[in-house]
């Protein structure tokens, strides 16, 4: 990318022309780097034409590239080619025992992919999985909820779901994975996971595991045809009839399934660093979560 290039990019972006994704999609391109893209990017500051923007959690900083082993687990950020020739990126890790073992896909809230989210991949790698939580933010993580609502807009469902697939395939060409891959998210990340096992024509998920995230429509469930467990509280803001309606597509398919309502709990009950946290529900839900991944994938 020459000067004048690089100039017309950041004019872009700081004027608003364009999205801080598609900021990082054409540099990431341009360049041939995700590093590259996120240094340019830090570099324009904030964009002239507009006040300041909620601040992105600064203990969440873009990790660079590499492993490292802690205790049994190995594990750290890696880069993955992705749709368009863009360079993705996501938090791998796994126990490193010699033995290959199946894959889980883990899909962030609509915070980022922040420590939470590498502590449930962690929790998974200790489970007997290789886990993967994609960075669908490409390196930012926020606790404000008006930034978090704009990320997850800029980012897409189509887009989100194509960066999935890509990071189910990158974890099959690996030699210690086995078999199809099973993916797990939450809030936002619930949704895509449904989304994905709904739009998986190649057949590479073995089994889904939505926590509290937005139900499909009865024309998406029809093509869902991975196993799906699904948990939601019955204080959460998401009404259980969605949920109701599409398990019940799911029985008139023949698609194994299970929906786990818990009473009184809240919306991201899962999540032990906020106040919505439910200790007794999150506990039953990820022996239940570890027991169908068991099941399914093996």
């Amino acid at each position: 990318m020459n000067r004048v290039e690089s100039q017309e990019l950041v004019r872009s972006y700081q004027t608003g022309e364009i999205t801080r994704r598609d900021f990082l999609k054409t540099a990431t391109i341009l360049f041939g780097s995700m590093t590259a893209a996120n240094t340019l990017l830090a570099a324009c500051a904030v964009p002239v034409a507009e006040t300041p923007r909620p601040v992105v959690d600064a203990t969440q900083p873009a990790a660079e590239p590499g492993m490292t082993s802690e205790g049994d687990l190995v594990s750290g950020i890696v880069t993955y080619p992705g749709p368009e020739n863009q360079e993705l990126m996501g938090y791998l890790t796994y126990e490193d025992d010699g033995q290959a073992k199946p894959a889980v896909i883990v899909i962030q809230e609509w915070w980022g992919l922040n420590e939470h989210i590498k502590d449930v991949a962690n929790r998974f790698a200790q489970a007997g999985f290789v886990a993967l939580a994609p960075d669908l933010y490409n390196g930012v993580a926020t606790t404000e909820p008006d930034e978090a609502r704009k990320l997850s807009m800029e980012l897409g469902m189509r887009d989100a779901v194509g960066e999935i697939q890509s990071a189910i395939a990158y974890l099959q060409a690996q030699d210690f994975v086995t078999g199809k891959a099973g993916v797990v998210g939450f809030c936002m990340g619930g949704g895509l996971v449904l989304q994905t096992a709904a739009n998986d024509d190649a057949g590479r998920v073995g089994a889904a595991i939505p926590f509290y995230g937005s139900p499909l429509s009865a024309a998406d469930a029809r093509r869902v045809q991975a196993p799906v467990l699904s948990f939601l509280g019955s204080a959460d803001r998401i009404p259980a009839s969605g949920y109701e309606s599409m398990h019940a597509i799911f029985d008139e398919d023949g698609v194994p399934n299970e929906f786990v309502l818990y009473d009184g709990a809240q919306h991201a009950f899962f999540n032990d660093t906020r106040a919505s946290y439910d200790a007794e529900a999150a506990a039953d839900a990820w022996a239940r979560a570890v027991a169908w991944f068991r099941e399914y994938l093996s």
